[in-house]
């Protein structure tokens, strides 16, 4: 498992945005049947999300977290030295998405922007990547932009179908003396690829009549190789096996307990799964804050919306030891350990209509 302990960067701020389109698990309770949803909303614990309205992209959430993150931080677009883009939903195939942010947040041409693929693990590898920029470059201040919207997943799939929400969020990293070690631990298993996939839609297996047809499965879900596939049971197994080593050993790395963290966050998947992972790794519920229920599974944005949603008042004042971690599609995982604080974290923001690209090509 990969391991990197880097000095001399703090978080200085943190922001989300959600459409403003609210979800209701109720809505499903014609198509489903009113029972099943009641026993996915108690497995899943999601009782509402947020969703996209049509061309609303995972960009537009973004932006609308950065450009509030630097209005209440009163940072300058030009004191941005990079933008990262963490999704697996661009705007399109190219160019990325990172260069399309950059025009719209007016940030100076001699800011690098780029894309990385990601998802559930997605937040704390770009803190990663972000904190090495800085580490070992001339690079003051990178803004990170992370979340997901409008992923491909069938509404007529009933073991992901009302578990997912749109969010997208930004966060500004930055030099400082004045910070303490994030200790940051990685890893990766593709041979788990198979279990959280949408099979068709790009080189490997190209977009046709057949791969867009709607099929069932044998427990009567629906859907077409263009939509997310996930074995459930592979990806409960996988959790319960990586996540417990994972907080282990960037405990273990960061020479501390469960006891010297305030709160640890992690990638908010399912409440049954979140609830296993708690009891396990002997985690109070005091120090493990959930989202799951107003905003749902919001992949790599799950973080940082759970951090706004669950700890805003006190990040906002006092510094706080924390311990993140994510886990999900590829299979990915990372974790970081350090102390946040106080940083710039305004209210999640709405999204609507007006927030989508206007200049869309």
């Amino acid at each position: 498992m990969g391991l990197a302990q880097i000095s001399g960067i703090r978080i200085a701020g943190v922001a989300a945005a959600v459409p403003d389109h609210v979800c209701y698990p109720s809505e499903w309770n014609g198509q489903f049947g009113a029972e099943v949803v009641a026993e996915i909303v108690k497995n899943t614990g999601v009782q509402k999300r947020y969703i996209s309205l049509p061309k609303m992209c995972c960009s537009d959430l973004c932006v609308a977290a950065a450009k509030r993150l630097l209005e209440e931080g009163n940072w300058t677009p030009g004191s941005i030295d990079a933008v990262i883009f963490i999704s697996q939903n661009p705007d399109y195939r190219l160019p990325c998405t990172a260069a399309l942010i950059q025009r719209r947040l007016e940030l100076p041409t001699e800011c690098a922007a780029f894309d990385v693929n990601l998802g559930c693990s997605g937040y704390v590898y770009g803190l990663w990547l972000a904190c090495s920029l800085i580490a070992g470059g001339g690079m003051k201040r990178i803004l990170f932009l992370a979340g997901d919207a409008s992923r491909k997943s069938s509404s007529e799939d009933r073991s992901v179908g009302l578990l997912f929400g749109d969010a997208g969020s930004a966060t500004i990293i930055e030099r400082s003396e004045q910070s303490d070690t994030f200790t940051f631990v990685l890893g990766t298993d593709g041979w788990g690829a198979k279990n959280l996939i949408i099979p068709a839609g790009g080189a490997r297996n190209p977009s046709n009549e057949s791969t867009r047809l709607s099929l069932p499965d044998d427990k009567g879900n629906f859907r077409s190789q263009e939509e997310l596939y996930m074995n459930g049971a592979e990806i409960f197994a996988f959790t319960l096996k990586e996540v417990p080593r994972m907080i282990e050993r960037v405990l273990a790395a960061s020479e501390k307990t469960i006891e010297n963290f305030d709160s640890v966050v992690l990638h908010q998947a399912n409440k049954f799964m979140l609830e296993h992972l708690a009891k396990r790794m002997k985690i109070p519920a005091e120090k493990f804050p959930l989202s799951l229920g107003e905003y749902g599974n919001t992949s790599s944005a799950s973080i940082p919306v759970t951090m706004i949603h669950c700890l805003r008042e006190q990040l906002r004042s006092r510094r706080m030891e924390l311990l993140l971690g994510g886990f999900g599609v590829g299979y990915s995982w990372g974790a970081v350990a350090c102390a946040f604080g106080p940083m710039v974290m305004p209210e999640v923001a709405l999204v609507g209509a007006d927030g989508i690209d206007q200049e869309a090509l």
